[in-house]
């Protein structure tokens, strides 16, 4: 096998049609599920709310497994990497949320969606995955888009709010980390419910001990439209849609996967106009054509490359 070749298995190929679909469909109800967490916020607190749907995700992922005949204890290696991914995707939604009381929501979308580039960077140094200059314009041009359409930069702007900024960065970098950990680590070829089961165990008590700090309490027995939004987020955005994603690692490139969920946010956009009622400016217009546009960039097939070397002369 050549370098080239060992290159793409490692880093993944390009994405299909039926790729692309998946990832609306998974952007779709990420978008959403900005929607419900905040539909739910009355009655369970934001980490409560993450450990709960972790608990009950992996609820879902073991049902999953026994389905599929996937042995989820078995020792095949994955042990160590498992553990660090685990850890990773625990602190990840720690700093989310926490940044969240720090800074503003539409502040912190867009600074989570830093995510893409750190795994792009990963990307070319752990993967030898490269970009074209082209491809780094559409990042760029999805990053202004998400901003355009959150209506950042904003004023009033202190050290406080920067430091939630940062802590959403942080969680973006630790998203773009375990990204990367599956494609560079045993996890690649471990099935996809073992991989996102490590983290998601992991995560339950790191979400516990943090919302056990910050002192988070559900006050009251939470209403039909709290427990039904967090069966929503426990049963299908993690147990499903991130398994979904999970999959869709493992087997394409990550970078382009990555390029795709900017649309989210923008998804989450469109949900809170008509789920909350909240204003569409005509902005938002011009944002979402700078994000197709950069995905566009990202996903363009690589120019055909003719080596002087293999041309045949008819003789």
């Amino acid at each position: 096998m050549s370098s080239d070749q060992m290159t793409i298995n490692t880093a993944g190929r390009p994405l299909n049609v039926g790729a692309i679909a998946l990832m609306l469909l998974c952007c779709f109800s990420w978008g959403f599920n900005q929607v419900a967490v905040k539909l739910a916020l009355p009655d369970i607190p934001p980490m409560l709310q993450a450990m709960i749907r972790s608990s009950g995700a992996i609820l879902v992922l073991l049902l999953i497994a026994r389905l599929r005949g996937v042995k989820m204890f078995e020792r095949d290696g994955t042990l160590r990497a498992g553990l660090f991914a685990g850890v990773l995707f625990g602190i990840e939604f720690v700093l989310i949320y926490r940044g969240l009381f720090l800074t503003s929501a539409s502040r912190a979308v867009v600074f989570l969606y830093t995510a893409p580039f750190f795994v792009a960077l990963g990307s070319y140094v752990f993967l030898g995955e490269r970009l074209r200059a082209s491809q780094w314009s559409g990042l760029a041009l999805c990053f202004a888009g998400v901003a355009l359409a959150i209506g950042v930069p904003q004023a009033d702007v202190d050290s406080s709010v920067l430091l939630g900024d940062l802590m959403i960065v942080g969680g973006g970098a630790l998203w773009a980390a375990t990204t990367l950990i599956v494609k560079t680590t045993a996890l690649l070829k471990a099935p996809a419910e073992k991989g996102l089961g490590y983290q998601v165990a992991l995560s339950i008590p790191i979400l516990g001990l943090a919302a056990w700090i910050s002192g988070e309490t559900i006050a009251r027995v939470p209403g039909p439209l709290a427990l039904s939004l967090m069966v929503y987020q426990a049963v299908w955005v993690v147990g499903l849609t991130f398994l979904l994603w999970f999959s869709l690692v493992k087997a394409y490139s990550a970078s382009k996967l990555s390029a795709f969920t900017f649309i989210t946010p923008l998804f989450g956009v469109i949900a809170s106009y008509f789920i909350m009622h909240d204003t569409v400016t005509p902005v938002f217009g011009a944002a979402a054509l700078l994000v197709i546009a950069g995905l566009y960039l990202v996903n363009r097939p690589n120019p055909p490359v003719i080596d002087p070397l293999l041309k045949v002369t008819k003789t």
